[in-house]
């Protein structure tokens, strides 16, 4: 069995009711305006924003979810705040019936970006 996967972001959340696509596009639009030299790729099947060749965090939508990846790191430093959500290793499940936690998203990104820029300069 074949299956399609997305070439790019824009062609990952083309896949989705404009309701869902709108909510994938203020994710986004959120993580670019907090990290806006990062690359958006397709990595694990799904949205990946990098930065320095690193990963800072991946996004996905499912059925009544975005799953939001910020890694394990991210979700640690995060976990009063994540209390509200179901969360897995490295994995939050951001319910699209509540709006979602842009401010949020926004901080985890931030200190991803931090974290990132740490090992970055301690290969060097």
């Amino acid at each position: 069995m074949r299956t399609n996967k997305p070439i790019n972001i824009d062609a990952c959340i083309a896949g989705f009711s404009a309701k869902v696509q709108a909510v994938l596009e203020q994710v986004r639009a959120t993580i670019q305006k907090t990290a806006p030299t990062a690359e958006e790729a397709i990595s694990y099947g799904m949205p990946s924003i990098k930065l320095n060749g690193k990963a800072l965090v991946y996004f996905a939508a499912f059925k009544n979810h975005i799953g939001f990846y910020a890694l394990p790191s991210g979700n640690d430093a995060f976990k009063k705040e994540l209390s509200l959500y179901k969360t897995g290793k490295d994995s939050i499940q951001l319910p699209l019936s509540e709006p979602m936690p842009l401010d949020l998203i926004r901080k985890i990104v931030e200190f991803r970006i931090q974290e990132n820029s740490i090992k970055t300069s301690k290969k060097k």
